[in-house]
């Protein structure tokens, strides 16, 4: 039967950069700049047991993620390791956002719970007049119809350990015991590594260029000299370290090194970083919520508005890597 109008999908516009301009300046991210990551307005917490004002529940809570974010990625990720796809529902924007924002187009499909043909309906649904960031993941609460937070290390691990009532609790993600090591190794590959990328794109001097990729290859291998004699970055066993970090390594080559041109060395010449990621691509939660066709930066829009072009900058080409031969490493 053909779905009548009333119900009809709502959609966006078509994606118009001579209109709107490309999606940064005035929401954190201005040319010529240095790179400064904006302020997560959003930063509720859900706790196990509702002490937070966002109780674990299922059916209450809703992600809103695009498939080419890293930073969104990793709560697909976490979704599904631990077992919560029919607990917390998700859904995904368009690839492509100018000046307006993350939409929803008929490529990734419509908004299903509140039938925003922008993501920035549910910001301005939440703080009325907002002007900041408009990121994925956002976490979105059915019950009080608001964001409850868009602060991406905060959702991960509310995912990984607050759900165990109607997840898969034998997987930790962060168990208590390491959780001062998994911080301190998150905190190091989050400013070198995951941000240290639009940090180098973003240098506004060949001297900052030149000591910011640099600062991100030297930790690129520490984490080779790491993964030299254990399977993960914490043993035996993925961790919450693991799915922060490999968002980012299966974007290097296609995605952040061709445009922030980084290294003249790929992922595919670290050996045990490169067999450390094709392992992880082997789980299903990393592989099913990956698209590769998404990473690339060409044929999708202008650069990003922070992105500095500069001469001084090493030439560096997109290549994709063979990402299901074997890893060798189990």
């Amino acid at each position: 039967m053909a779905q009548t109008t009333a119900s009809a999908p709502r959609y966006a516009s078509p994606v118009d950069y001579e209109t709107y301009g490309p999606y940064g300046p005035g929401r954190g991210f201005e040319k010529g700049s240095t790179f400064q990551r904006p302020r997560y307005r959003f930063q509720g917490r859900v706790t196990a047991d509702g002490s937070s004002g966002y109780p674990a529940e299922p059916g209450r809570y809703h992600l809103y993620i695009a498939w080419g974010c890293p930073w969104a990625q990793r709560t697909a990720i976490v979704r599904k390791l631990k077992a919560l796809e029919d607990v917390v529902s998700l859904s995904y924007v368009d690839d492509e956002r100018d000046g307006r924002g993350w939409a929803f187009r008929e490529r990734r499909g419509p908004d299903p719970v509140n039938g925003f043909t922008f993501l920035r309906e549910a910001y301005e649904a939440t703080e009325p007049g907002y002007d900041g960031h408009i990121s994925v993941p956002t976490l979105w609460d059915r019950q009080t119809g608001r964001i409850v937070s868009n602060n991406f290390p905060d959702i991960t691990i509310d995912l990984g350990t607050q759900f165990d009532a109607f997840g898969d609790a034998e997987v930790d993600l962060y168990p208590v015991e390491l959780r001062p090591e998994i911080d301190a190794l998150n905190e190091r590959v989050y400013t070198y590594v995951n941000n240290g990328t639009y940090r180098v794109a973003g240098a506004t001097t060949q001297e900052d260029y030149e000591d910011l990729r640099h600062r991100l290859i030297a930790t690129l291998e520490e984490l080779e000299e790491r993964l030299a004699d254990r399977r993960f970055l914490f043993g035996d066993r993925i961790t919450e370290a693991d799915v922060r970090l490999w968002p980012t390594l299966a974007r290097f080559d296609l995605g952040y090194n061709p445009m922030a041109k980084i290294s003249e060395r790929r992922l595919v010449d670290f050996p045990n970083l490169w067999g450390y990621a094709r392992d992880l691509y082997g789980q299903p939660a990393f592989k099913e919520t990956t698209d590769f066709s998404t990473f690339p930066r060409s044929g999708r829009g202008p650069n990003p508005s922070f992105f500095n072009d500069a001469d001084w900058r090493i030439t560096v080409e997109p290549y994709l890597a063979d990402w299901d031969t074997p890893h060798g490493r189990a």
